[in-house]
């Protein structure tokens, strides 16, 4: 019998695909699965007893925020810990690339609450291939990208309110159609956020159009601000439009009554008529940047703007107009980083307790923090019960995006810890939402499939041999809000390309100067 360069032997394979556990050894030659079955006879340089173990494809996560991190650290433990294998950046329409030397500096400005660069990490790329290039081999996962829709309008429009008119439109397909040949997955969009705040639904549509023939996917956060029911029915008809498959970011109800009605439209004759799937991280409570709070008009001169506009009394009167009609209470909203350790101790404090600490309006406290720390400050909203989040993902067009946002010395939300996790393990247990193999589907096989990323997500001969083993009694997500920085419990070895990056519960050094984390491309 053929030899192997490793063997998991007596482990329960849950192979990616929904289907049932079963008992069988996996047999790695170099970067793939080279054997599913019986190998008890065969010949192998190491063997690794996995009994008593579930034995999986290593996890994708189609929804987070570890594009920066991935540039600055070989490993990124909180999602490595918890069997995630491949991340797919670029979210919500935001990234680092592509860029142009006039908006590279707003971008990094931009994005620092979410992914932490700086200034000083940016050594010149623009394109989506000259960013991803820097990622290839020098990290522990894997790697795919969307394209940007923000980057693309940033560059192509600048950041006002104007619509796109030929010419511009015209550039955006082109920048499109480069980051498709760069491998990407499809066109990402976060409508409530700069530059794509202002973009109309036919500039969307039409630009979709350009990735028709690629099959790509539009993966959007919806017009939340506008309420999510009205925004599910603008993105369906965007893809309805372009003729495109349509994907939802971190889609669910921020009440029961309103879930009710995003589920029942789900499966109404309207949604089918596209192809519509969501992800979606297991949590009631939320995170994003606290300058998504500012109106609009803040961001019409980009990112390098804010600070100025800040200054305004308008702008400030506008803000404290939408602070004061904000649909949830203030209270449930808490600094979770600053960018300055300046700031620092305010981190733990919601939005009431910090203005009243600083002795000013609630509008002028937060205006001040904001130019303070350059827009580089996190919340974590503390509103909402997980149960509202179950139903979606139970839902059989629904997979799992942790949304994770890391940030160091932060009180950040749990889900970049415990997400996977939390799934595995007691909402299989415990909550019994579904069952082991039906989660770990929603982890690997029907994001690998759906996001074109072939030979990734399931266990089968052939197949590139990223591998989770972990032990189905006691995986499961320690991270708390008042303690999230708590590595996930129960996953043992994690495999990625046939390198092992963790075993037996901790993470292998030494694995440079070539790292096994691959650019993965898009492929239909």
């Amino acid at each position: 019998m053929a030899s192997f360069d490793l063997i998991l032997h007596g482990g329960a394979v849950i192979d990616g695909t929904g289907g049932p556990a079963r008992r069988a050894d996996l047999g790695l030659r170099g970067d793939r699965i080279a054997a599913v079955g019986d190998l008890a006879r065969a010949e192998a340089r190491e063997r690794i007893d996995a009994a008593g173990h579930a034995v999986a494809p290593g996890f994708i996560d189609v929804h987070n925020h570890t594009d920066g991190w991935l540039l600055k650290f070989e490993r990124f433990e909180p999602k490595l810990a918890q069997g995630y294998t491949t991340e797919v950046i670029a979210a919500d329409g935001i990234g680092y690339a592509p860029v142009s030397p006039e908006t590279a500096r707003h971008w990094i400005q931009y994005l620092r609450s979410l992914n932490g660069l700086k200034l000083d990490d940016y050594d010149g790329w623009l394109s989506l291939d000259e960013y991803l290039a820097r990622i290839d081999r020098r990290a522990a996962q894997n790697v795919a990208t969307h394209v940007p829709f923000g980057n693309l309008r940033s560059m192509a429009v600048g950041w006002g309110r104007e619509p796109a008119d030929d010419t511009q439109m015209l550039l955006m397909k082109r920048e499109l159609r480069k980051g498709f040949e760069a491998g990407g997955v499809g066109l990402s969009t976060g409508l409530d956020y700069v530059a794509q705040c202002f973009a109309g639904t036919r500039e969307i549509a039409e630009l979709c159009t350009a990735m028709a023939p690629e099959g790509g996917l539009y993966v959007t956060h919806i017009r939340y601000k506008l309420g999510h029911l009205p925004a599910l029915k603008e993105a369906v008809e965007i893809a309805r439009f372009a003729g495109v498959p349509l994907h939802v970011s971190h889609l669910k109800g921020e009440n029961p009554a309103q879930g009710e009605k995003i589920l029942e439209f789900l499966d109404s004759p309207a949604a089918r008529e596209v192809d519509l799937t969501f992800d979606v991280y297991p949590y009631g409570p939320s995170s994003t940047m606290l300058n998504f709070m500012l109106p609009y008009e803040a961001w019409e001169n980009g990112p390098l703007g804010v600070a100025r506009r800040l200054n305004d009394p308008v702008l400030r009167a506008r803000f404290g107009e939408l602070l004061a009609g904000f649909r949830m209470d203030l209270d449930e909203l808490f600094v979770a980083w600053t960018a300055t350790k300046d700031n620092a101790a305010w981190q733990g404090l919601n939005l009431t307790a910090f203005a009243k600490k600083v002795g000013k309006p609630l509008p002028d406290a937060l205006a001040d923090l904001l130019i303070e720390e350059q827009l580089a400050v996190l919340m974590v909203i503390r509103h909402g019960t997980d149960a509202l989040a179950e139903p979606f993902v139970a839902h059989p067009r629904g997979m799992l995006g942790s949304d994770g946002i890391w940030l160091p010395g932060g009180q950040v939300h749990p889900r970049v810890y415990g997400s996977a996790a939390r799934v595995l393990g007691p909402w299989v247990r415990e909550k019994k939402l579904f069952t082991l193999e039906q989660a770990v589907h929603k982890l690997s096989g029907f994001p690998a499939r759906r996001f074109g990323l072939l030979g990734r997500g399931e266990l089968r001969e052939g197949a590139f041999a990223d591998l989770v083993v972990f032990d189905p009694a006691a995986v499961g997500d320690p991270s708390t809000y008042d303690e999230p920085n708590r590595l996930a419990a129960g996953v043992r070895d994690v495999f990625v390309n046939g390198m092992a990056v963790r075993r037996g519960g901790i993470f292998v050094d030494g694995l440079g100067p070539e790292w096994p984390g691959r650019r993965l491309y898009f492929k239909r």
